[in-house]
């Protein structure tokens, strides 16, 4: 596979050369396109000019957005609506991704058929029941509406996090004067994190093959879907039959939909992680201190560039991680990897013995989801989650050795409990965890008053031995134990 993110360079189609404008343009990299325009230098380019010339839509953009926010400084804060500027975040998306081929019937269909042949397929191989109750196909600009309130609800938790530490971070002269200010200030905010999101999702739009493509349940429950543009570009750069290519990629949804409708802990478990890294959230504000030094309270009001200079100077901060996230990122990283790995081992079994070039493309998924592209970095740079996991061969490689020393039943029935679940180190010694699962260790599970019982049954035990392990001797006479007593009383 070429350099360019999964192949898009050479989508076919004979509408091809007039997308090509839409997407060298929306790259998030050097165009100057508005899909890669950021009105306050906030990560993309800006529209006043320097690294792609000056682009009237982005600066009319700017400029409504300014008035809105100068319009509700006298609301205490108007724009309201949360830490986020979401319509912010969708126009620039829907404009990054540009041009799109409008899906017909038979596409539709030939998903349809696909899902269904493939759900076929997995019911010999996993005792999760089908969970497709919807299969469809889906635009870039499908995707991202029908997305979007995922989307809302990990990003919400982290821009909350950092828009609260604004007050705190400023400057003491600025907090003093900011009074009237602090709503344009949150506004502002909430621009920056939609215009980098923006980016990302517009991005990732245009890439992802299916709506758990990332590892994360983004489509509503119970529903399978493809977006035949991605795949047709993804297909593009392969020596394999179309027809192998969707089927795969359909297995691929299907077991993906089975694991979030069949595993109820699933989905909330990977957005209380996300929720739980948010909680701890610290911003470094030297950057944004440094520059306000110099400045003087009442340009502020006087001469917006100075609120855009000021916004500038901070773009390069990050947040602080701590200790905690960092072990939050690493349970997020390990359960990624350990669903990417178990359907990609049931997919495996499904198709391997069906589909001629199921290995090889098994091989290419894997190594475009360890690589990654633009967006997953813009993502990963903004909140700070990786969406990639990096241990999804070792994380594949445990579903096959457990099935190999167990059954099918024994391998899906870890997903029971969260608390059964393989951490990063069994990932990475699968053993262990094999022995402790074979072993019959998942038992108070099962039967919670059985395991209680053998506890308390081992704890009688070990006090009957210490106490006759402290028992004094016989007595010689044979009347039995000493009595500490029976001297006195014989005297």
């Amino acid at each position: 596979m070429n350099d360019l993110p999964f192949g898009f360079s050479s989508a076919s189609g004979d509408d091809d050369s007039s997308k090509k404008p839409d997407r060298g343009s929306g790259d998030g990299s050097s165009g100057s396109g508005a899909g890669g325009s950021d009105p306050f230098g906030l990560g993309g380019q800006n529209p006043f000019g320097g690294g792609g010339g000056f682009d009237p839509n982005a600066l009319g953009q700017m400029l409504s957005q300014l008035g809105s926010m100068i319009s509700g400084m006298g609301a205490g804060g108007g724009g309201g609506g949360g830490p986020v500027n979401y319509e912010v975040a969708t126009n620039l998306a829907r404009q990054q991704i540009g041009n799109f081929a409008v899906l017909d019937p038979k596409q539709i269909g030939a998903v349809t058929d696909a899902v269904h042949l493939a759900e076929l397929w997995l019911d010999g191989v996993t005792t999760l029941p089908a969970g497709v109750s919807k299969s469809t196909a889906w635009t870039p600009v499908q995707w991202l509406e029908e997305t979007l309130p995922v989307w809302k609800r990990l990003c919400d938790p982290v821009a909350a996090q950092i828009a609260g530490t604004w007050a705190s971070g400023l400057p003491e002269e600025a907090q003093q004067f900011a009074g009237p200010m602090m709503g344009m200030l949150s506004q502002m905010g909430g621009m920056a994190f939609g215009t980098q999101l923006g980016q990302g999702l517009g991005q990732l739009g245009k890439e992802v093959l299916s709506s758990t493509d990332i590892g994360l349940p983004l489509a509503p429950e119970g529903t399978a879907v493809l977006l035949p543009e991605a795949i047709a570009a993804f297909a593009d750069g392969l020596e394999q039959p179309a027809q192998e290519i969707i089927v795969f990629l359909a297995a691929r949804e299907a077991a993906h939909v089975r694991l979030f409708t069949h595993v109820p802990w699933l989905r909330q478990r990977l957005l209380a992680t996300v929720e739980e890294y948010a909680r701890g959230i610290t911003m470094d504000f030297s950057g944004i201190q440094e520059a306000a030094a110099g400045i003087d309270p009442t340009e502020l009001l006087s001469n917006p560039s100075k609120i855009e200079e000021l916004m500038a100077s901070g773009t390069s901060f990050e947040p602080t991680t701590t200790a905690e996230q960092k072990a939050a990122l690493a349970r997020l990283e390990t359960l990624l990897a350990l669903i990417e790995g178990w359907v990609e081992h049931v997919v495996a079994k499904a198709l391997s013995d069906r589909i001629p070039s199921a290995g090889a493309l098994a091989e290419t998924m894997r190594r475009r989801r360890a690589t990654g592209g633009p967006a997953e970095q813009t993502f990963a740079t903004l909140v700070g989650l990786e969406l990639r996991p990096r241990k999804l061969r070792e994380a594949a490689d445990l579903w096959e050795k457990l099935l190999t020393s167990s059954d099918v039943s024994t391998r899906d029935g870890v997903w029971a409990h969260p608390d059964l679940m393989p951490d990063a180190d069994d990932v990475d010694n699968p053993s262990a965890f094999i022995d402790r699962v074979i072993g019959g260790d998942v038992s108070s599970f099962d039967d919670p008053m059985a395991e209680l019982e053998k506890t308390m049954a081992a704890e009688a035990a070990e006090k009957k031995a210490a106490l006759e392990k402290d028992a004094p001797a016989d007595d010689t006479d044979g009347d039995g134990p000493a009595d500490p007593d029976e001297g006195d009383d014989k005297a």
